[in-house]
């Protein structure tokens, strides 16, 4: 078991703060800037400040859904057809336009005191790159270069995000002391154009001072590829339609795009990066390589195990684990989410091609046994190596239900996809397993989507390829992808395998976010869905059921008996017989039935899910606005005074 007294792990970096030291560190920090000279003639007092400004970015990260540096919110994750419930982005009672009604994310008002927040994050880097130089001269050049890398990467970071939320802000390299007079300071929001001006001026001074790999005891800081790869992952957003209302008809921003990417690729390949190994086995037990180098892990949160509260958690092994299980229940699957990973021979999951809603497990893609788990599937822990889980109900002759283990699961089907089958179940909530924030694979299909962008096809499928490759996807037909009539047929495909590979791992609304894919609205400039023949999330519901017993029953599990001996395992040898083993099953015992609340309703009234085009970015709060008058709000939302934004963060 791991433990770390003491020790804050966030991404990229290995946290060591001591406690008798940090309570110093800190009273000092709360000057900002106005440290004793002798404050950097110390590495070991610089690594505090850089430590803590990490834990400030990511104490919060904690499971793959969070999104968002500092915040890190599910959020974002509930948007989307991977988890059902209705959040307030997408329900329809709700509109959302005013600016009392805008993101909080921007933060307060900047004071002379500590707070956790975009802009106070930035003015400790701020401070940090105009006095290790001046302050640290003493300090060995290559120790300081070091330091000043991270400190521009989490620069570049914090404003990406800034830009994801609200389009262009005010854009502050220098520190600034809280005012009420001076104008100096007063910026404002810059266009989205010239953020990603900076962030990429960041992320390329980042990866020109960053190693291209740190020793194994400094393993998890960020790195020179780690870097390039954020820069191709900011172009590839800045040149989606969001942001780019000539996508469809210039290429420049596609073409960065790619270079950047090509040139990530490149350099952490020569850095002994790359796909992890060579068969789904091996792709779901990549999640696993704890706390040590993977070759798939461009940037990693590397958290600890064991009861203590100087450790971050993984909060995701308790989460996704069923109530028999000693788990909190489980994460059900919506039906979209189900109905949507390809067939085994990586075809689209249709009739033609020989998938059935009901035997939703016969015949499909490898990643399919990896990412869920279902009824009759082996699903174990280390106190339980073999375990076998259902999940089904049934009803007596009163309509009483009973649930087969007190699984009360509302789907057929829940996530297992990055679970620990080694870890014990006493130990679930204090999962010490790692979080890939960006990996090998999406970089691979960020430069797919580059190419499919700029027409290239035959690239775009070469990529897409390279993905569904290395999990034993047979290459037949472009790996079932097939032929790519057009480039919009490229980006759906595109799209479509970020959806499968990247599942519950915190990327899909960004995806749904910058191609503008919960609605079309031509006087928004917004076609894409019917662009890319993409059906639009609007309109929709994530769909649960109950897997339940055909028959009337008593209190008895009916199926006691029956199911002993049946258990699917991808690894098997005898796999394909086990599924037939267990499609008997199904079709012999059970139905899907309607829940009584569906996954999407409000006040127990099922509603479909209703994002409003001006939640594509956010506008500013009224605090914000009311303390920074001179800052435009956006368009589609009111100011502080009621009157319409004018902020067009597309210009």
């Amino acid at each position: 078991m791991k433990t770390k007294i003491n020790i804050y792990i966030a991404l990229a970096l290995l946290l060591v703060v001591g406690a008798s030291c940090s309570d110093n560190f800190l009273e000092e920090k709360r000057q900002f800037g106005k440290y004793d000279d002798t404050f950097y003639e110390s590495q070991e007092r610089v690594d505090w400040y850089i430590n803590n400004v990490y834990f400030d970015y990511f104490a919060g990260y904690t499971s793959p859904l969070s999104t968002i540096v500092g915040s890190y919110s599910q959020t974002n994750s509930r948007l989307t057809e991977e988890i059902g419930g209705v959040q307030d982005l997408i329900n329809p009672t709700i509109t959302l336009v005013n600016a009392d009604d805008g993101s909080g994310y921007y933060g307060s008002k900047l004071e002379n005191k500590v707070k956790n927040e975009p802009y106070h994050r930035i003015r400790d880097i701020n401070t940090f790159l105009e006095e290790i130089d001046v302050k640290g001269g003493g300090l060995d050049e290559d120790y300081r270069d070091l330091a000043k890398g991270q400190m521009y990467y989490l620069r570049a970071l914090q404003y990406f995000d800034l830009m994801r939320v609200y389009g262009g802000v005010p854009i502050v390299t220098e520190v600034q002391e809280a005012s009420s007079t001076d104008e100096s300071i007063k910026l404002p929001r810059a266009s989205v154009s010239e953020v990603v001006a900076q962030i990429v001026a960041d992320f390329d001074m980042a990866a020109s001072l960053l190693p291209g790999n740190w020793d194994a005891s400094e393993y998890g800081r960020f790195t020179r590829g780690a870097a390039l790869a954020q820069k191709a992952r900011v172009l590839l957003t800045y040149a989606s339609p969001l942001f780019n209302t000539s996508w469809d008809a210039s290429t420049e921003r596609w073409q960065a795009a790619l270079d950047a990417g090509l040139a990530a690729e490149v350099q952490l390949t020569a850095d002994g990066y790359g796909l992890y190994g060579t068969s789904a086995k091996d792709w779901q037990e990549m999640f696993l390589i704890d706390n040590s180098f993977c070759s798939e892990a461009i940037t990693v949160q590397m958290l600890g195990n064991g009861n203590n509260t100087s450790i971050l958690n993984n909060s995701w092994e308790n989460n996704v684990r069923l109530t028999s299980q000693a788990g909190s229940g489980g994460l059900s699957a919506p039906k979209e989410m189900i109905d949507l990973f390809p067939m085994a021979d990586g075809s689209k999951p249709t009739a033609a091609n020989g998938y059935d809603e009901f035997l939703f497990f016969v015949d499909r893609d490898p990643r399919f046994y990896r990412t869920f788990a279902f009824s009759g599937s082996k699903w174990g822990y280390k106190d339980n190596a073999d375990e076998t889980v259902w999940a089904y109900r049934w009803l007596d002759d009163t309509d009483t239900a009973y649930y087969s283990d007190n699984n009360q699961v509302s789907s057929p089907v829940f996530v297992r996809k990055m679970s620990d089958i080694n870890e014990s179940n006493d130990n679930f909530q204090y999962s010490g397993t790692d979080i890939f924030e960006y990996r090998y694979a999406e970089l691979l299909l960020n430069i797919a989507e580059a190419y499919a962008g700029l027409g290239d096809t035959s690239n775009c499928l070469a990529y897409l390829g390279k993905v569904r490759n290395r999990v034993g996807i047979p290459s037949t037909n472009n790996y079932g992808i097939g032929t790519l009539s057009d480039k919009y047929a490229a980006i759906n495909a595109c799209l479509y395998e970020r959806q499968v590979e990247l599942a519950y791992e915190g990327k899909r609304f960004w995806d749904v976010q910058r191609w503008m894919l919960y609605n079309d609205d031509a006087s928004a400039n917004n076609t894409t869905c019917a662009v890319l023949g993409v059906t639009p999330l609007n309109g929709t519901q994530r769909t649960g059921h109950y897997l339940e017993y055909n028959a009337v029953a008593t209190s008895d599990n009916p199926l006691a008996g029956t199911i002993d001996g049946i258990s699917v395992d991808p690894d098997a040898a005898d796999f394909d017989t086990q599924i037939q083993n267990l499609a008997t099953i199904y079709t012999n015992n059970f139905v899907l039935t309607d829940l009584e609340n569906p996954m999407d309703n409000v006040n127990g009234t099922a509603v479909q899910i209703d994002w409003k085009q001006n939640y594509y970015i956010m506008g500013l709060q009224s605090s914000v606005l009311s303390q920074n008058p001179w800052l435009e709000q956006t368009i589609g939302w009111k100011d502080a005074t009621g009157s319409e934004g004018t902020f067009d963060y597309q210009n």
